[in-house]
């Protein structure tokens, strides 16, 4: 029987006019039996730190005052082996050349996000997609994207990519912990400084991963898996 997995979707500064230079889209899965085992050990970890269990992890939330909380979530994540994350950056959004290859901006953000996801997808197994409500993609959308994934991963019958949902990030933890790991690769990559702690808490994803998070992982890295995209790289492979 094919194991089944969620995957939670999250991304920044995606607009293409948004005078931001970076954009970051990324991913957490886990298997599916995990999902609510995983959430639940989340919240403990809120509460450990005097926080409502739904208090809602956000990046934008991260304070001198919240430090060790964000690490302990950041400390979990690295420590259950059922959860992995996918994360894909764009370093400069300015410099696409959209006529050029015959596609608009919302063309080349679907290409981007199967770009995200086709490593994460193994065609024996089966997958539930969840992806912030909050963001630009309406249903239309979303139908269009898991109609460029399944064609591009040959999944006609749709046996492999189930579902695509939009989600409310305040109700799913594991979209928290997305939001997370993808505000740290996005402070990083626009070169934002003047917070002590999200560049404290960018050392230790630094830290636990073993990666400077500046240059590609290798493919098939599991935990934390990156990848810097270049224009000049083969977008579909």
């Amino acid at each position: 029987m094919a194991i089944e997995y969620n995957v939670y979707c999250d991304e920044s500064c995606h607009l293409e006019n948004d005078k931001q230079k970076a954009m970051v889209l990324g991913a957490v899965w886990c298997p599916r039996d995990k999902r609510l085992e995983i959430a639940e050990r989340l919240r403990e970890i809120k509460q450990k730190h005097g926080f409502t269990r739904d208090f809602e992890v956000k990046w934008t939330k991260v304070s001198p005052s919240k430090v060790g909380f964000y690490k302990d979530i950041i400390d979990y994540f690295f420590d259950d082996d059922d959860l992995h994350f996918r994360g894909l950056v764009i370093p400069d959004k300015s410099i696409l050349e959209h006529e050029k290859h015959n596609q608009d901006h919302d063309d080349w953000y679907y290409k981007m996000y199967f770009t995200m996801l086709k490593t994460i997808f193994d065609p024996n197994s089966r997958y539930n997609v969840y992806i912030d409500i909050k963001d630009t993609l309406g249903h239309e959308k979303v139908s269009n994207l898991q109609e460029v994934l399944c064609r591009n991963a040959y999944d006609f019958s749709r046996k492999m990519i189930a579902d695509i949902k939009r989600v409310q990030s305040h109700e799913v933890e594991q979209l928290q912990l997305a939001d997370l790991l993808i505000g740290a690769l996005s402070y990083l990559h626009r070169e934002l400084s003047g917070s002590k702690a999200k560049e404290a808490l960018i050392e230790r994803i630094k830290h636990r991963s073993g990666y400077q998070l500046t240059l590609n992982t290798m493919m098939r890295e599991e935990k934390f898996n990156l990848l810097i995209w270049s224009p000049g790289g083969r977008v579909w492979s």
